[in-house]
């Protein structure tokens, strides 16, 4: 069987503080994705994943307690706690801009990986500690903010013993991603102590890679690479979406379209018998032993490539340039 990790990136908007947001709204808009009528965030997210009887991996940003008071993360964390979903790490150093007080002095970056070895154990052992202050289970598995990671934040976390990484993503080789691998490697892999899984994703007619993000997939293209890396015997597969995913741009109205992406997801692992949902703490390591073998991801298809930009385009106008004439 293929292990699916459906990763939800749940981080309140370094952006929407800086432009004054109150810690309340910020939560409201970033991590509960509240609208008019309902929410469509967390909640949601976890509501579908429990319909189709799946797991979720939050990684959650702990690092707006720097700024706010570590009394936020309950708010942020406690729900996905109580519906018994995993919660693992996740950082973003920009809020180290707004901190009362920085454990690295005034060094600052946009991603983890721009800080010296020294300074990211600094930082990223401050962030579990975060977490488990606010009663979670200690972090196995971490993700970089932006996948601004490097081979040095690696290292760290072998130091920290967490075992797991899911921050190489190819589609930002040579940005913020900086972990040596290449856009041919995406099988979990061990790396400096610890086992990296990147995310998954699918061949671009450009040559590039698409990640399996929701937001970035169209369903066919979601549902078939789902297939293709179960056909494969692939031995994971890591899909990533974000707390406020299911919003319009503007968050403030739901994105029809992506929610029914992620439905239509949920419904694609659950019915088929050769994908698995699982967590970081249900993975088995030998899943990355060097001779596990490798296969390619699902080939690049115009086709498909061509039913994306019309579903995008079709959603732009109904949830995006609408909302925009309304205002």
């Amino acid at each position: 069987m293929t292990d699916v990790l459906i990763t939800i990136d749940t981080e309140l908007s370094a952006g929407l503080h800086q432009r004054g947001m109150s810690a309340r709204e910020n939560i409201d808009n970033s991590i509960l994705g509240v609208v008019p009528g309902g929410t469509v965030g967390i909640g949601w997210q976890m509501d579908q994943l429990e319909a189709h009887g799946l797991k979720g991996v939050f990684f959650v940003d702990p690092m707006p307690a720097l700024v706010y008071g570590p009394e936020i993360l309950a708010d942020m964390i406690g729900p996905i706690v109580a519906r018994r979903h995993e919660v693992q790490l996740h950082v973003h150093t920009e809020w180290l801009a707004w901190a009362k007080s920085a454990p690295v002095g005034k060094r600052r970056g946009q991603n983890i990986g721009d800080f010296d070895l020294a300074d990211q154990s600094t930082l990223l052992g401050l962030a579990r500690d975060l977490l488990e202050q606010a009663a979670v289970p200690r972090p196995i598995a971490f993700r970089a903010g932006n996948y601004g990671a490097d081979d040095r934040t690696l290292i760290a976390l072998s130091d920290l013993g967490i075992a797991w990484d899911s921050s190489f993503n190819a589609s930002y080789l040579g940005a913020a991603c900086r972990i040596g691998l290449t856009a041919n490697d995406h099988a979990p892999v061990w790396r400096h102590g610890v086992v990296e899984v990147p995310v998954s994703g699918i061949s671009a007619s450009s040559g590039l890679v698409r990640p399996a993000q929701v937001c970035a997939l169209s369903r066919w293209e979601m549902i078939d690479a789902l297939r293709h890396a179960a056909q494969h015997r692939q031995a994971a597969f890591v899909i990533v979406s974000h707390s406020f995913e299911m919003l319009s741009r503007d968050r403030r109205r739901p994105n029809r379209a992506v929610m029914a992406r992620f439905t239509a997801m949920c419904r694609e692992i659950a019915r088929n018998p050769d994908l698995r949902s699982v967590g970081f703490g249900d993975l088995d390591p030998a899943i990355a032993a060097p001779l596990h073998p490798k296969s390619s991801r699902l080939p690049a298809n115009p086709v498909r490539m061509i039913g994306r930009v019309i579903e995008q385009a079709a959603a732009t106008v109904r949830y995006e340039r609408q909302w925009s004439r309304a205002r």
